[in-house]
């Protein structure tokens, strides 16, 4: 396959986060994967932070690259945690010469085979949610036009998350709002029908509801369905704020 087809294939791939069926681990595994397959480099690790904010490693393209990234994160050294903290890229082309730097980091990668690392973020303005490690056997890493378009996976990856994220909290949102309507129009009929079957108004009934709710340690959605059941009439209700069974047929 030609490269500009196979460059063309995986910016589509990386876009392609709101289908039906996303998988985010299978999404970022193959983020790894392509990199090592476009970017010529040995190995790659992705780090992403978690809802406490604290970065976790959720891919790598080989099991030296794993191991190494989560040394990193025990250690709480290393490019990739740099990088997030910057947000900026880091680039080390001898990890050799890095040995007071990152001391644990660095011995651990030559004893994994790795000599030189290119930490890009994964950012969108100004939300850093992770960065992405790329790894090099041979001192040197990563030439200009190959950070560049390494960085370009990022920033496609990281919008497709971002957007994923948003559609699925969008989606929850949307049917918090729903079940919440639902329960009004239900609430609603409710100090209705106990309006209608007793004398006090709609605003009393309502009142007189809160109140058998608090009483009996129901939601007042529970309550607003006992009305409309005809488990509850609204003379007792009104007037004790507890409520009372209909007597049997």
């Amino acid at each position: 396959m030609a490269r500009e087809q196979l460059l063309a294939r995986v910016f589509v791939e990386l876009a392609d986060t709101l289908v039906a069926d996303f998988d985010v681990i299978e999404f970022l595994h193959l983020l790894t994967e392509r990199c090592v397959q476009v970017l010529q480099v040995d190995a790659a690790g992705l780090l992403l932070t978690d809802q406490a904010d604290r970065l976790q490693l959720v891919a790598a393209s080989s099991e030296q690259s794993r191991l190494l990234e989560l040394l990193q994160l025990q250690a709480d050294q290393g490019p990739c945690l740099d990088c997030y903290a910057t947000g900026t890229q880091v680039a080390v082309a001898d990890l050799a010469a890095e040995a007071v730097r990152w001391p644990v980091f660095a011995e651990a990668a030559h004893e994994r085979g790795f000599a030189a690392v290119h930490a890009m973020p994964m950012r969108l303005r100004d939300q850093v949610i992770g960065a992405l490690n790329l790894f090099s056997a041979a001192p040197g890493g990563l030439d200009a036009d190959s950070a560049a378009l390494g960085q370009a996976f990022a920033d496609v990856a990281t919008i497709g998350l971002l957007g994923e994220r948003a559609a699925r909290e969008q989606a929850l949102l949307s049917q918090q709002l729903q079940i919440a309507l639902n329960t009004r129009v239900l609430i609603e009929q409710a100090k209705g029908m106990l309006a209608e079957r007793g004398s006090e108004s709609v605003d009393e009934a309502f009142t007189a509801m809160r109140a058998n709710a608090r009483a009996t340690n129901r939601k007042l959605t529970d309550v607003a369905h006992a009305v409309i059941n005809g488990e509850v009439l609204l003379p007792h209700l009104a007037r004790t704020g507890r409520g009372a069974r209909r007597p049997p047929d």
